[in-house]
């Protein structure tokens, strides 16, 4: 359990929220400097509250808080800047990124690198339509989980891999050969372009996808994420159409 304490305007990103009785409003945060917290918002929900239109997914903010950070009471807050001002289209996406978090980050585990990729990613999808963005923001993610992925390596041989052959992706263990163009099979060129973040190709950007989302399945350990089951129902209608 956290030290009580006093946390004064640190920048954050409001990532879920839900009400907690008449007037107030529970918080789940990613800070940059002390990680995924939760706090109570008192007041938070009367219609004159300085926070009722500031506390929404999207908005940097600047926050404080006294007490724990699992539990504490927010005192300020601030907006740090514009948001990135996600299309319509686009904000499943984004709520993709904080379910992510939500479920996958631990409670007050410092990480910068991941807090400044989630900001780089939102402005990334509110940019472009493509989803660059989020196989990014998926790599750095796997990467501060110690999950981080070897694609540029056979894991029973550790040589390089060939960029001629096909490879399998097994989760936990990484890539392994495989001896014909098999349907769950990656093509080493494309996995060695995965491996160096050049994702402007579509098969290796498909490849991104596979990979990252079967590692990603692999550290839920059977949790669904109700965002991408949206969004696949939306792409299968898509097709459809």
């Amino acid at each position: 359990m956290s030290a009580p304490r006093r946390v004064q305007l640190t920048p954050a990103w409001l990532l879920h929220h839900r009400p907690w009785s008449d007037t107030s409003r529970i918080l789940e945060l990613l800070t940059r400097e002390h990680g995924r917290v939760t706090l109570f918002a008192h007041g938070a929900r009367r219609p004159k509250s300085p926070w009722r239109g500031l506390l929404r997914p999207f908005q940097p903010l600047t926050v404080s808080w006294s007490g724990r950070a699992d539990g504490g009471t927010l005192t300020a807050a601030e907006a740090a800047g514009a948001a990135p001002g996600l299309p319509p289209g686009r904000l499943l996406s984004g709520f993709y990124l904080n379910e992510l978090l939500l479920k996958l980050l631990p409670r007050e585990d410092r990480h910068e690198r991941l807090f400044d990729a989630y900001g780089a990613a939102l402005a990334g999808i509110a940019a472009s339509a493509g989803h660059q963005p989020l196989r990014a923001f998926e790599a750095v993610l796997l990467e501060e989980l110690g999950y981080g992925l070897v694609l540029g390596a056979d894991a029973a041989a550790g040589e390089t891999l060939d960029p001629e052959r096909y490879y399998h992706f097994e989760p936990g263990r990484g890539l392994l050969a495989v001896r014909d163009a098999v349907a769950d099979a990656f093509r080493g060129r494309d996995l060695l372009a995965v491996a160096r973040g050049e994702l402007g190709e579509p098969q290796a950007l498909a490849a991104a996808r596979r990979i990252y989302g079967a590692a990603i399945a692999h550290c839920l350990e059977g949790r669904g994420l109700t965002s991408r089951e949206v969004m696949m129902a939306l792409r299968r209608r898509e097709h459809r159409e």
